[in-house]
């Protein structure tokens, strides 16, 4: 695949982007990885059109609670649960429950590998001085085998990526709550230490920071019926680029952007049926110089404004991404029976140029005393696109 240059990745695929990241790096290192081949085969049948290569580490961009995964993806202005410290750690300021939930998902089961989610978060209160999170991220990359470019047999080898970090989110008045996090990154490939010709593979290491905002009202009445809106605003995955092999050349992080609203009613004056409607808009915020190397951190935060050009199909030759056509849009809605039972829909959508995803969403959830499940599922527009028919489970435990 070719390299792209000033480029934005807006497709947060995990395969699409980590399946080029790979290629990229055997193409660095001349190692011929059979699996890893096969699987991009599959790729360029299935999503031709997926942007791909402008980020590494593209599993931080996977939404991790089967919640928001049923509401479309849009949960930056929610943000009510110990997920906050994916979607918003500003909603941890509103929180005063112990929580911790952990989210499963076998990863792209329409291919049958043996790829796996896991993600385990929580969140703890202190009084008079915030809440706070802490989340493990694991993604199971599968074992491979290696091969010299003579096609010789190297070995087998376990690839995964991983993140650990901690949020903080604190009140600056009632209604306004600010959020901070950062996460150690690492990104295990290929085996360390191999070596071909002057070149050597090693796993990629990297720090990320978040920094968000959420506005929640007071409540109001509508007819007799309590209601309220929520604004969030969210950057993630801000540092350094990763690197993967001994020379200078890295590739950014998923920096990203998101903006968002909630509006929440009741829909009896008792409170027993419950209803919200979300919507988010997201946007990395990655680019690449002239030379396809990665921008700073600043520089892409400022440059990623304006249209840019890609190759969407290699040898198709390049088109324009106008900034409208770069944000990524969910919606979802959210049904609740006394706080016991749920219903949960949404919609996804990336422009045709700019990633060409677009699905629907379904979930549910249950709520027991101190402990609650959801479920979320994946309905692809298009045929046989590798995230069709994903299931997220969580599970969430109140201490």
């Amino acid at each position: 695949m070719k390299k792209l240059n000033d480029s934005s990745l807006s497709d947060n695929d995990y395969f699409t982007s980590e399946i080029a990241s790979k290629e990229n790096l055997m193409q660095k290192l001349k190692i011929s990885i059979s699996v890893l081949a096969t699987t991009l085969l599959l790729l360029i049948g299935f999503n031709a059109k997926a942007q791909v290569g402008i980020t590494a580490v593209p599993f931080l961009q996977i939404e991790p609670d089967s919640r928001m995964a049923g509401m479309g993806n849009a949960g930056v202005a929610i943000a009510d649960n110990a997920a906050a410290v994916f979607w918003n750690p500003a909603g941890l300021a509103f929180q005063t429950d112990t929580q911790i939930s952990i989210t499963h998902a076998d990863w792209l089961p329409n291919f049958n590998t043996d790829l796996f989610y896991d993600y385990l978060v929580g969140a703890y209160h202190l009084d008079g001085i915030g809440t706070i999170g802490g989340h493990v991220t694991f993604l199971n990359l599968g074992e491979q085998e290696y091969r010299d470019e003579n096609n010789n047999f190297l070995g087998r080898f376990t690839s995964y990526e991983l993140a650990v970090g901690a949020s903080y989110g604190f009140k600056l008045t009632p209604n306004w709550g600010i959020g901070l996090g950062t996460r150690f990154i690492y990104s295990s490939l290929v085996p360390r230490g191999t070596t071909v010709g002057e070149q050597e593979a090693q796993n990629g290491v990297s720090v990320g920071f978040d920094v968000a905002a959420l506005y929640r009202t007071n409540p109001f009445y509508v007819g007799g019926r309590a209601a309220e809106v929520s604004a969030g605003f969210n950057l993630s995955n801000i540092g350094p680029a990763i690197q993967y092999n001994d020379e200078a050349q890295s590739d950014p992080l998923p920096t990203l952007l998101r903006l968002g609203w909630s509006y929440k009613m009741d829909l009896d004056v008792d409170g027993n049926n419950t209803l919200t409607f979300s919507n988010d808009f997201s946007k990395i915020m990655a680019r690449r110089d002239a030379d396809g190397e990665a921008m700073s951190v600043g520089e892409a935060l400022f440059r990623s404004w304006d249209t840019y050009q890609w190759e969407p199909v290699q040898g198709a030759g390049l088109v324009d991404v106008p900034l409208a056509e770069q944000f990524m849009i969910g919606v979802g809605m959210e049904y609740w029976y006394t706080n016991l039972f749920a219903l949960r829909a949404g919609y996804f959508y990336e422009a045709p140029n700019n990633g060409n995803r677009e699905f629907l969403t379904f979930g549910a959830g249950l709520r027991y005393s101190f402990f609650g499940v959801d479920f979320s599922y994946i309905y692809t527009i298009e045929e046989e696109h590798p995230l069709g028919n994903t299931i997220r489970l969580s599970a969430l435990i109140n201490l």
